[in-house]
């Protein structure tokens, strides 16, 4: 019985322990104000940007050409071969067809055989008009009917020359020149193979005949660094697969229109390549300056906040961080190009971050 009486008066005095020490703890603490961040910051000031875009670019002959067969016939002798040198005019390859040859001498005949009736046509007309310079000895009707029949006559002997020239045409056109000076790049035939103009005997091209002695550096230009592409603008390439060994070219070409899929300018640069060192189809890295002759706002990379929501740098106004919507422009050397409302010697961030809040109280350390 006495166990049972202490029991609620130490239940009494462990209630009022637990509820005194509830109230300690739930009593703020108004001695810790809330603490400025500590950040780095410069003063933000313009400058001439100097940077330079590196993208990749792809050499390519100065000119390429796919050589076919301009009529159906047969190779009769190849002249080059893949590797071969070879000068505008040069014979590369002899073809042989013989019905053109039958046609050819039928053609002849043909024409031969038109001026034979034209002359005499002609000379009939010659002798009449001469006998109607007597009055009463020609009709005006006789003499216009052989007249004519001379035009007639004459019509079809030029009829029979240009057939005659069209098929002679085409015997030039068994011998394969080349249209340029240039290398034999590719052979896809060999003697006796039957050949053809392109999807009527020939799916692939006798030659491909490339210029190397000049070069196109082709680039593509993202639309955000197009404004600073200048032609006649020197620019410097790397070609990796020669031991990263540098060369120098020339802006030559802008397209001046932008390729709908990539959103990019073709720029295209004029390489001499005298030694044929360089080869169409070698990968390059281009190296394009950027330099523009107004100062912009130029700002440490660290300073530029990319979050997901936007791009912002971080001001101190009266010890308070204020966010400044901005656009990035060009970088280059850890350096980035901004662009908002800011003003000459505002006071940025060095290194912001998006913890560091917008309105938060910081301070700068000295």
């Amino acid at each position: 019985m006495n166990i049972i009486n202490k029991t609620p008066g130490l239940a009494l005095v462990a209630a009022v322990w637990l509820a005194g020490c509830g109230v300690s703890q739930s009593k703020p603490d108004n001695a810790k104000a809330e603490s400025a961040t500590v950040v780095t910051a410069f003063p933000l000031g313009k400058d001439i940007f100097s940077a330079s875009l590196r993208t990749p670019g792809e050499l390519q002959a100065f000119q390429q050409v796919d050589l076919y067969a301009k009529v159906n016939s047969f190779v009769r002798r190849l002249n080059v071969d893949v590797g071969s040198t070879v000068q505008a005019g040069q014979v590369l390859a002899t073809m042989e067809a013989p019905e053109l040859g039958s046609a050819l001498a039928g053609a002849e005949s043909r024409l031969r055989s038109q001026e034979a009736v034209y002359l005499a046509s002609k000379a009939n007309y010659d002798r009449l008009y001469q006998t109607s310079l007597t009055p009463g000895t020609v009709s005006q009707n006789d003499l216009d009917l052989a007249f004519a029949k001379q035009q007639s006559d004459f019509a079809q002997k030029e009829a029979a020359k240009a057939a005659y020239r069209e098929f002679a045409d085409q015997r030039n056109y068994l011998e394969i020149r080349a249209p340029f000076a240039g290398v034999i790049s590719a052979r896809n035939v060999s003697a006796g193979a039957y050949v053809g103009p392109s999807g009527k005997g020939s799916e692939m091209p006798l030659f491909t005949l490339q210029e190397q002695k000049k070069l196109r550096l082709v680039v593509a230009v993202p639309e955000a660094y197009t404004p600073y592409l200048k032609e006649k603008r020197e620019v410097k390439f790397v070609v990796k697969s020669l031991g990263n060994r540098e060369f120098s070219a020339v802006i030559n070409r802008l397209a001046g229109a932008l390729d709908s899929r990539l959103r990019a300018q073709r720029v295209e640069m004029d390489v001499i390549n005298n030694d044929k060192l360089l080869l169409p189809g070698m990968v390059t890295e281009v190296h394009i300056p950027m330099q523009t002759a107004d100062s912009v706002f130029v700002v440490p990379s660290s300073a530029v906040v990319n979050s997901t929501e936007k791009v912002f740098v971080i001001r101190i106004n009266g010890q308070k961080s204020e966010w400044v919507d901005v656009k990035k422009g060009r970088e280059a050397d850890g350096k980035t190009e901004i662009f908002g409302n800011l003003r000459e010697g505002d006071m940025l961030v060095e290194k912001a971050n998006d913890e560091i809040r917008n309105g938060s109280a910081v301070s700068i350390k000295k």
